[in-house]
């Protein structure tokens, strides 16, 4: 088994209204839960916008640079992450394409370079 991470890319903007957020929430609920069922489920979490970022970057002094805020500006970021094991890139592809259709967000699916520990 290989890990694989999902990144849930979400647009820069408002979100969606309360009403569709709930049945999103919902939707998000029952594909943790079937990841679970699966085994396939390692983590998974929202994460607070790209202004609450910090970034550490090192300098040739050896000192480090704290800025506040992301590196780089986009149209979307990173809006949460969903880990899981999975047996091969395709079965991976497949628990993307659930969790794309629950978040009605992109997904983008990235292995880990190394195996799962079981």
């Amino acid at each position: 088994m290989k890990y694989y991470l999902l990144s849930v890319m979400q647009p820069v903007g408002d979100p969606p209204p309360p009403e569709s957020m709930r049945e999103i929430m919902h939707n998000l609920e029952v594909f943790h839960a079937e990841l679970r069922e699966a085994g396939a489920w390692v983590f998974a979490d929202g994460l607070h916008g790209p202004e609450s970022a910090t970034v550490l970057r090192a300098k040739d002094d050896g000192e480090v640079l704290i800025t506040d805020g992301p590196y780089t500006e986009s149209k979307e970021f990173l809006g949460g992450i969903v880990l899981i094991k999975a047996p091969d890139l395709d079965a991976a592809l497949d628990w993307g394409r659930k969790a794309t259709l629950a978040t009605t967000l992109p997904i983008e699916v990235r292995p880990f370079q190394h195996e799962a520990e079981d």
